[in-house]
């Protein structure tokens, strides 16, 4: 077979098995909607394989669509790999860094750190997701992250990880509710209360210790809801909707008419961690862990 597929026609079919709808696909790559079936038609012929199902009313992927999409997403991932990584060996200064994070990280330190960054590093600009910690790790070790800040107890293969807090728990509590802190006595004051928590897509293990904190005061709670927000936690149990138990660091920044009850009595603990990729190595990564080093440093001080 001759090679005649061009990195067009890649992009044209990215393109279309994304949006399975030929007009919308058409109208994002800023062709006609003609030329795009041609352009796919003639891939089908180079590689003598039909990529599309076409219907009255639908598009849909074929077997052999289904694979090239999954290796044309690899291509251009790793295009966008190298351009990147060019960008920066072509350049004195870092100009980008990929941050991941869990909500919790910016009552604890990320913005602290962001601070520090601007301060140091003006020109640096910061790409911010907030993604659940499995997300993260596996953007980073797709080297679509330069950095995470997770809550995890095992990391894989290819991921480095710093410990940047260990810290305590807190119940949350309405705040007419009628125990609080003075008149706190145990956890099983509150076993007969619906739950709030954050689901095992926020982290398996972070979900494990809490469950773990309930079995140390021996009952089960019922879990009423799951969420992987903060915020969402915060306003439904300032709605009545039940209790929860978060990282001590989520009592700043918030508004909700919420209190809190520390925990610190407990021995369950929670490390916000930094991960990075351990295959990966140019300027980017040790600036960040210089400046990661610094805050920790001040903090250790204060």
């Amino acid at each position: 077979m001759s090679y005649q597929i061009e990195l067009r026609h890649l992009y044209y079919f990215k393109v279309l098995a994304e949006e399975l709808h030929f007009r919308k696909a058409a109208e994002r790559l800023y062709i006609s909607q003609p030329g795009l079936s041609r352009q796919i038609k003639q891939m089908e012929d180079i590689y003598r394989a039909t990529l599309f199902d076409r219907g009255k009313r639908y598009v849909r992927l074929t077997l052999a669509g289904f694979y090239l999409k999954k290796e044309v997403d690899i291509l251009f991932n790793q295009m966008d790999k190298i351009a990147r990584e060019l960008r920066i060996m072509g350049s004195d200064d870092i100009t980008e860094l990929r941050l991941g994070f869990i909500g919790s990280a910016v009552q604890s330190i990320l913005a602290k750190v962001l601070v520090r960054l601007k301060q140091d590093f003006p020109a640096v600009e910061v790409d911010l997701q907030e993604l659940s910690n499995e997300m993260q790790i596996t953007k980073v070790l797709k080297e679509e992250l330069d950095f995470g800040l997770v809550r995890l107890d095992n990391f894989p293969n290819g991921i480095r990880h710093i410990a940047i807090i260990k810290e305590h728990f807190s119940l949350v509590i309405p705040h007419d509710y009628p125990i609080q802190t003075a008149n706190f006595k145990t956890l099983n004051d509150f076993k007969n209360e619906p739950f709030i928590l954050f689901s095992k897509d926020y982290s398996h293990s972070y979900y494990d210790l809490v469950m773990s904190i309930f079995r140390d005061a021996s009952f089960e709670p019922h879990v009423a809801l799951r969420t992987v927000n903060a915020l969402t936690i915060f306003n439904l149990v300032e709605q009545g909707l039940g209790i929860a138990i978060v990282p001590a660091s989520l009592k700043k920044g918030y508004t909700s008419k919420v209190n809190f009850i520390d925990l610190n009595h407990i021995e369950q603990r929670t490390t916000l961690s930094l991960i990075y990729n351990a295959n990966v190595n140019h300027a980017g990564i040790d600036l960040f862990l210089n400046v990661i080093q610094k805050e920790l440093n001040l903090s250790d001080e204060d």
